[in-house]
């Protein structure tokens, strides 16, 4: 009988949302919830968003190390490898207790520790890069892996390019124009005719550059009657964006704290977003010109380079945080929804998309962990 399988990351819903759908692709393939855990960080949104799933879930202690040697942050490290140890202490005994067929870790430092348990107690390893370049967790353990599921290329006799598992909900949206044009009646209040949509993202905290950036594009945009600007602020800057708003005369400017991105994806032309890797791959898939902004500072920039495997490929207009203002976003945006530049910077994304990438994950995995299907 084969062990159970466990999927690990966490630390951010950029690591949450693809380890949910690797859960869901594999209860779609006949794998038992009792047979697959979860295991993130308590000082995640994995509590929130991973509760109401079928599949038990273990948080462990820890957060991430700071890269700087400023007084704070020493001992804010010192805290965090302290933590690291103790979350290593409990993954080590689950392992042991568990004897998974396989572990599957997307990252995050919530896998650091599970993944080294993995490689003590000598379990196969599935290595799930989520960006265009791995993090520090995934460089270290990238030696013990079985196999590695590469967002972008070059693939080599472990590596295989699956792209980024993305959510069911996020799948099943049909870009058609017709299903567009149902979705945008289907809103409340339905979007007018004729309106080209764009749809401002930046997490579901918020970016308060990308935030400024959108809200002064608002007003630019302010008698534009063929424009709908949906404006996703982000719990952290709902209140600081909704007492910057002025009246629109045109403009149909809709604030929205944070929903889920599927409904909003159905109805967008284009999108304004921080190019972490579950956005990048949702774009993608869809097939959304995008004007991407990377987060400054992210480690190893792996935002600038995921957005540059995007812009380069035609699909995106990158926008450098330090750059990012009304009048850039309005100058990009111009660019990518004029009649000549829409279709084709829809289907430069879309090549690079892969709507089938948990599918693809979960093949490996289930190859790795000698699973039977």
């Amino acid at each position: 009988m084969n062990g159970p399988i466990v999927v690990t990351g966490g630390g951010t819903g950029g690591h949450i949302f693809p380890m949910r759908a690797i859960g869901e692709q594999l209860l779609d393939v006949g794998v038992a919830p009792t047979s697959i855990h979860y295991v993130g960080s308590r000082r995640g949104q994995e509590s929130s968003l991973l509760a109401e799933e079928p599949i038990d879930l273990t948080l462990l202690t820890g957060r991430g190390i700071r890269r700087s040697w400023r007084p704070r942050a020493i001992g804010q490290n010192l805290g965090a490898l302290a933590g690291l140890a103790a979350a290593f202490v409990v993954a080590f005994v689950r392992i042991g207790r568990w004897r998974p067929s396989v572990v599957v870790s997307v990252g995050g430092y919530a896998a650091a520790a599970v993944g080294a348990a993995a490689v003590l107690w000598r379990r196969p390893l599935v290595l799930v890069e989520l960006d265009a370049s791995p993090g520090a967790v995934h460089r270290v353990l990238a030696r013990f892996a079985s196999r590695r599921c590469l967002a972008y290329g070059p693939e080599d006799e472990r590596s295989v390019v699956t792209g980024v598992p993305l959510a069911h909900d996020v799948i099943a949206v049909d870009r058609g124009r017709e299903a567009r044009e149902r979705s945008r009646r289907a809103m409340d209040p339905p979007i007018e005719p004729g309106r080209a949509v764009v749809v401002a993202m930046s997490g579901s905290l918020g970016a308060t550059r990308v935030n400024d950036a959108v809200s002064d594009l608002a007003q630019r945009w302010s008698r534009r009657s063929d424009r709908t600007l949906i404006h996703v602020s982000g719990r952290r800057d709902a209140s600081r964006v909704l007492a910057r708003r002025q009246p629109t005369e045109g403009l149909d400017y809709r604030i929205i704290e944070f929903a889920a991105m599927a409904p909003l994806w159905s109805v967008a032309d284009a999108a304004v977003c921080r190019a972490g890797a579950t956005t990048v791959a949702e774009l993608t898939a869809l097939g959304i010109p995008s004007v991407l902004v990377p987060l400054p500072g992210a480690p190893g920039d792996h935002q600038t380079r995921n957005a540059r495997v995007v812009a380069d490929a035609g699909g995106a207009v990158l926008v450098r945080d330090e750059d990012c203002d009304g009048a850039t976003l309005e100058s990009a945006l111009q660019r990518l929804l004029s009649p000549s530049e829409l279709g084709r910077a829809a289907q430069a994304a879309q090549r690079l998309g892969h709507v089938d990438a948990a599918a693809a994950i979960a093949r490996v995995v289930l190859d790795v962990g000698g699973w039977s299907r």
